[in-house]
């Protein structure tokens, strides 16, 4: 416990509390720290006096956007505002915590949260989504939970721009390399090429915990003489406005460089921590728990705070250094990874330090609560901070920014896919089948996933290339959780409402293809600037759109982030920034893992059924962009009824065994889906279209690449065949028998299995296989 010699006192010039309030008029350099004019001001007369150096810098970085929330967060209050007391019913911990926490029973609960580390990505791709795994893993262990499976949702720039393969290979790296080092299975994600993300790739991390009900720890500081203790790795230089001004502004070639701005992780010292965070909590000697991320010290003790019922006081020379030449200033705003706070009475102080020096994680006592509702910090006995600390932690400015539909938004609706040529003979549509299956962002992800551990504890059930991942959380009983993440960027660029609605909807569908039980949802909103109108007004609609949503479908947002500034255009045009990009991950619940149903035919001779309807929707699809490179019209309509009724379905079938595999119609419609339930295993099937054009009023072209929404493909025993008929009336499911797997779908047995679309054409499975895998190492080895 012994600090790395601090710099003398005599060789630092403090800017103490005394000074700001003798020198009112000093210049502060304000701007710099990504403050407003009027910021600044409100600072002064929240003080009384101009802030010191210190505070400046405090304030900066939790008034900062991506600490505060001060343009998202009047719009954000939607998602508790329609929250019904049904949406409630397994909520143990909502927002506003680190991370949410739902009931599954039986005493257990999960919390899971999904966070960006966009912008440091961009500049240092492999620490960036390093980091950003960490911090998003250390959210789930402050809420007392054993992390248990992270995932990860990518987006890049075009797959042929020179400068994505270094994007891609560092934060790809980055995310296995920090994940698998921890022991942590990476269950699924989404890995998606566009050049709206060319300068603004978005890397978000998902992390899911499991804890009994009675486990729960919640960030704050309570009760006058309780110490605070810091602990895990050294304090350095690292990261250093990260917060502030890396995640808190657009990217300007003019400043200077970011760099200096990313944290630098250490897997290892992490998985210490965690197992050391686990023996606290279960001695029950910690009070009150935060993690050190974004704005490192300066948040977590304002936060826990501000959380608390009283004031706390910091001497800031006990922190352990890495770099004994930081000064007070660097010390308090460093986001040096692998840290943890916690409050601990002064009666089990003793048994707390005995844990950390069990697992060799450095500890020091760095202050205590205090009654007097105050943060003060001190260093070598100069005060620098002396503040209320929640007008730095929750009290921060809240905009209402001015927002409007686009100009450019009526002329881009109007350019329908309606006059794109569309494949009509059978070589044509079987050619234009392939193409889109070789495409980057519907060719296979294993590039990516064989790089991460999908299976280590050996509690995951099922993982990527299915439509969610699935883990077991309790070994007797088998009890799991599903969790899916989906987003799509063209449909928000369309409609930023529906779109969210969609990323929404379709999460919500992959969960129920495995028979789980869609529960609640965690969002990471990635938008351009909100100090653009055109941006926020598509932040406003796609955070109703996702709040409506998640009313009818009874899922509580337990959580997330907001990621904006993604953009680098001149303002006012239609491509100034990214495209709307809400991710949204769902939570559902299953009785019993062993259940699960995996997404590809597992056996020959088993009816193949589509459940929903199909309508000619080609707008913003995968066809229209592959083939076209167009985006434009309306996406899919929206039927959360049917979402809900088709949910239902696949659950009473899963748990039933109706079903032997489901898997989602989404982007490249049903060819696509069909495609790759036969590559999951190598069992091929022979189909028709004839009663699904009849029945839907479409064309096989509309039929093979329609993206309508509440579809779902399932494999069904012939001996459950009239039992699933019945199932699916019931609930008011349109379903209908395409045809059924086979071994050879072909005349050509030599072939082997195939698709067969009859009186369209036949796609070996060997064929399609070479062209679904072949894509991403051709593009990145």
């Amino acid at each position: 416990m012994t600090s790395a010699p601090a710099r003398p006192s005599s060789d630092q010039h403090y800017d103490t509390v005394e000074d700001a309030a003798a020198t009112p008029d000093l210049a502060q350099p304000y701007a710099e720290l990504g403050l407003k004019p009027d910021e600044y001001q409100r600072i002064r007369d929240i003080l009384g006096r101009r802030p010191t150096a210190a505070e400046l810098a405090m304030y900066s970085v939790m008034w900062s956007e991506h600490c505060s929330y001060k343009s998202s967060k009047t719009h954000l209050r939607q998602f508790g505002d329609k929250t019904t007391p049904a949406m409630k019913e397994h909520l143990l911990v909502g927002i506003g915590e680190n991370a949410g926490v739902v009931d599954i029973g039986d005493g257990w609960a999960v919390t899971f949260k999904v966070e960006s580390h966009n912008h440091p990505s961009y500049v240092e791709p492999y620490q960036g989504a390093a980091t950003g795994v960490g911090g998003i893993v250390r959210d789930i262990i402050s809420m007392g939970a054993r992390p248990v499976a992270v995932m990860d949702q990518l987006r890049f720039g075009a797959v042929d721009h020179p400068d994505t393969a270094r994007v891609v290979h560092g934060v790809v790296a980055g995310v296995g390399g920090y994940g698998n080092s921890l022991g942590l299975p990476n269950i699924g994600g989404e890995l998606v090429f566009d050049a709206s993300y060319q300068g603004n790739p978005l890397v978000n991390a998902l992390c899911l915990g499991v804890l009994r009900h009675e486990d729960i720890h919640l960030a704050n500081a309570s009760g006058a003489g309780n110490k605070v203790v810091l602990f895990g790795a050294r304090t350095g230089g690292d990261g250093i406005g990260g917060a502030s001004i890396l995640a808190s502004e657009t990217f300007d070639d003019t400043k200077p460089s970011k760099r200096p701005s990313v944290q630098v992780g250490d897997p290892f010292m992490e998985k210490v921590l965690i197992e050391c965070c686990l023996e606290l909590y279960a001695a029950r000697v910690v009070e009150g728990i935060q993690d050190l991320g974004a704005a490192g010290i300066s948040c977590a003790t304002s936060e826990l705070a501000s959380n608390g019922d009283g004031g706390m006081h910091v001497d800031l020379e006990n922190v352990l250094l890495r770099d004994p030449t930081l000064t007070a200033g660097e010390i308090l705003m460093s986001e040096s990874q692998e840290r943890m706070m916690a409050v601990v009475t002064p009666a089990k102080l003793e048994e707390f330090l005995a844990i950390t020096s069990k697992w060799d994680v450095e500890t020091a006592i760095i202050g205590e609560v205090t009654g007097t509702g105050r943060l003060t910090i001190d260093h070598h006995g100069h005060r620098i901070v002396d503040v209320d600390p929640k007008t730095v932690a929750h009290e921060g400015p809240v905009y209402d920014r001015p927002y409007a539909r686009p100009a450019w938004q009526d002329g881009l609706n109007a350019d329908t896919s309606a006059s794109l040529a569309r494949p009509t003979s059978p070589d044509e549509l079987r050619a234009t089948a392939l193409r889109l299956l070789g495409s980057p962002n519907l060719a296979s992800k294993e590039w990516v996933t064989q790089q991460y551990d999908r299976f280590v504890q050996g509690n995951t059930a099922l993982a990527q290339p299915d439509d969610s991942g699935v883990v077991r959380v309790d070994e007797a009983t088998g009890l799991g959780v599903a969790l899916a993440t989906d987003a799509n960027g063209r449909y928000g660029k369309l409609d930023p409402y529906t779109g969210a609605q969609l990323a929404l909807a379709e999460a919500y569908r992959n969960v129920a293809t495995t028979g789980a039980r869609p529960l609640a949802v965690t969002d990471c909103l990635n938008f351009g600037s909100p100090e653009h109108p055109d941006s926020m007004w598509q932040l406003v609609e796609a955070i109703r759109g996702l709040a409506d949503a998640c009313q009818v479908l009874e899922v509580p947002v337990t959580g997330g982030n907001v990621s904006l500034y993604n953009g680098t255009g001149e303002p006012g045009k239609i491509d100034s920034a990214i495209h709307p990009t809400p991710v949204v991950g769902v939570l559902g619940v299953l009785d019993d893992v062993a259940d699960a149903v995996a997404s590809g035919w597992t056996a020959p001779g088993v009816a193949v059924y589509l459940l929903g309807t199909t309508r000619a929707e080609l707008d913003g699809s995968a066809w229209a962009d592959v083939e076209h490179g167009h985006l434009g019209g309306l996406p899919p309509a929206v039927d959360l009824a049917a979402e809900r009724a088709l949910a239902a379905v696949l659950q009473n079938a899963s748990r039933d065994g109706l079903v032997d595999a489901a898997h989602d119609l989404s982007e490249g419609g049903l060819v696509q889906a069909l495609l790759e339930s036969s590559l999951r295993f190598g069992v091929g099937a022979r189909v028709s279209l004839d009663a699904l054009c009849e029945r839907d009023g479409v064309t096989p072209f509309e039929a093979l690449f329609s993206e309508s929404t509440a579809r779902a493909l399932v494999a069904v025993p012939r001996s459950e065949e009239v039992r699933f008929a019945d199932l699916c009336v019931a609930r008011g499911v349109p379903a209908l028998k395409l045809g059924q797997t086979a071994e050879v779908a072909s005349d050509d047995e030599e072939a082997g299995p195939a698709l067969e679309v009859e009186g369209l054409f036949t796609i070996p499975l060997a064929e399609a296989r070479e062209v679904f895998e072949a894509t991403l190492p051709r593009h990145f080895g």
